[in-house]
């Protein structure tokens, strides 16, 4: 029988699911939405991190991303931050559209899915 656990559980969402090896995070944006794309993403990602590790998994092992971006004349500069983040070789497969946003001064979220381990 599959194996479901749910970690951070809120009333609309829990912000990890792991299904037996497999570990999804909700939706994550950056710590301070009235800063530029860069520092979102880098943030964004950075709780991209402490949630994989909460769940015992890392970015190395990313299946899927999702990105989201508030206007397409970002994607460069959300990319640089991506590319130093993702390690070489490891890169999951990915999409990135433009979308609007739950918030105006956000500018980029990120939904994951990950192996453990």
């Amino acid at each position: 029988m599959a194996t479901i656990e749910r970690m951070e559980v809120g009333q609309r969402m829990s912000r990890i699911v792991k299904h037996n090896e497999t570990v999804y995070l909700c939706g994550q944006v950056g710590a301070d939405a009235n800063t530029d794309i860069a520092e979102q993403t880098r943030t964004m990602l950075e709780k991209v991190d402490a949630l994989l590790d909460q769940a015992g998994s890392d970015r190395s092992s990313i299946l899927s991303a999702t990105i989201y971006l508030r206007d397409m004349k970002d994607f460069a500069a959300m990319n640089a931050v991506w590319d130093a983040w993702i390690p070489e070789g490891h890169a999951p497969a990915r999409a990135c559209v433009e979308a609007r946003m739950a918030r105006q001064e956000l500018l980029v979220e990120i939904s994951v899915v990950a192996a453990v381990g």
